[in-house]
């Protein structure tokens, strides 16, 4: 069973009547009348992280992946809650020490206070972190208008090349290695946006399971489709040159998650504001398609020129 259909089969109809529950169909929990906004995420050693071999990274990118939820809403992350599970060797004195350093830096860059958490005995290291923010307003999930331009923040792909290498399934240089495991483990947050994101956006989502997959999510209740275009989508330079040395399809490298950038949509008559807004903050903003109708119709446009249907690939959890 994958994650969706237990939420649906399982715990959708108990959340009904609780409106900032949002129908559990957006990554957040939205007190309007109150103006709180809650998400949390849960991280296991040997499927978020390969190891934790280096506490102070996995530590950083498992923290930048929470407040994402947040910043992708339009929302400033303020608090931060940690629980974790380990035994006597993942939460040696060496270990928390690290983990409490990489903390702390990452609490001076994005402004964020620990405020509580818990802790527990197990052999499998795992941890929970429940961030919070205040808003009266957010952009949700399910809200694309059609004939919408489809944006992303940033470059897609990276992170996927630099897990790889971590589990042995790619060799390279060091150098160009280690430029692809640091956007593995420093996800680029764009934190710059969070208070502009309300002025354009009309739906978004951050992209943690992979480009195609979360796009399908951001608008999964309406009767919408996409068409992407592949040569739009944006990656590095280092990316470019070793899906050509190492004869990698694009598509894959782009649509297998752990991101963190914003996937959003935004009304055509909004461009020379987000234009403005990507060059004034140094963000880089692409447009890479269109919101179309219909529920079956996604398409991407791969490099050939050629229409392709769109495949749902992106990592799910399965029960």
């Amino acid at each position: 069973m994958h994650e969706s259909e237990l939420i649906k089969n399982y715990f959708s109809k108990i959340s009904k009547k609780n409106k900032a529950a949002l129908d559990l169909n957006d990554d957040v929990f939205f007190d309007k009348k109150k103006g709180v906004v809650i998400s949390v995420d849960t991280y296991i050693n040997g499927v978020h992280f390969v190891n934790f071999n280096t506490p102070s990274l996995v530590m950083k990118k498992i923290l930048r992946s929470s407040i994402s939820d947040l910043i992708c809403k339009g929302v400033t992350p303020k608090f931060y809650f940690i629980s974790g599970s380990g035994n006597s060797k993942t939460f040696s004195k060496k270990n928390l020490l690290q983990i409490s350093k990489s903390l702390k830096k990452e609490q001076k860059i994005y402004g964020i206070n620990l405020c509580g958490g818990d802790t527990t005995f197990s052999n499998k290291l795992s941890f929970t972190i429940t961030t919070l923010g205040y808003s009266k307003k957010i952009i949700y999930r399910n809200k694309a208008q059609l004939n919408d331009d489809i944006y992303v923040t940033g470059n897609i792909g990276d992170s996927y090349i630099g897990l790889q290498i971590l589990k042995n399934n790619i060799t390279l240089n060091k150098k160009i290695s280690s430029f692809f495991i640091k956007k593995y483990f420093h996800p680029e947050i764009q934190s710059k946006l969070t208070n502009q994101l309300l002025k354009f956006a009309n739906t978004s989502i951050d992209i943690s399971d992979g480009l195609i997959g979360d796009l399908e999510k951001m608008i999964n209740k309406q009767n919408l489709s996409y068409l992407i275009n592949e040569n739009k989508i944006p990656i590095s330079l280092n990316l470019k040159n070793l899906i050509f040395q190492k004869k990698l399809t694009k598509m894959t490298s782009v649509t297998n998650g752990d991101d963190y950038q914003i996937l959003f949509t935004a009304s055509l008559n909004k461009s020379r504001i987000i234009k403005k807004i990507s060059k004034k903050l140094g963000v880089k903003i692409t447009k890479i398609g269109k919101i179309i109708s219909g529920k079956k119709n996604s398409l991407i446009i791969d490099v050939k020129g050629k229409q392709i249907k769109a495949i749902n690939k992106a990592y799910s959890h399965k029960f």
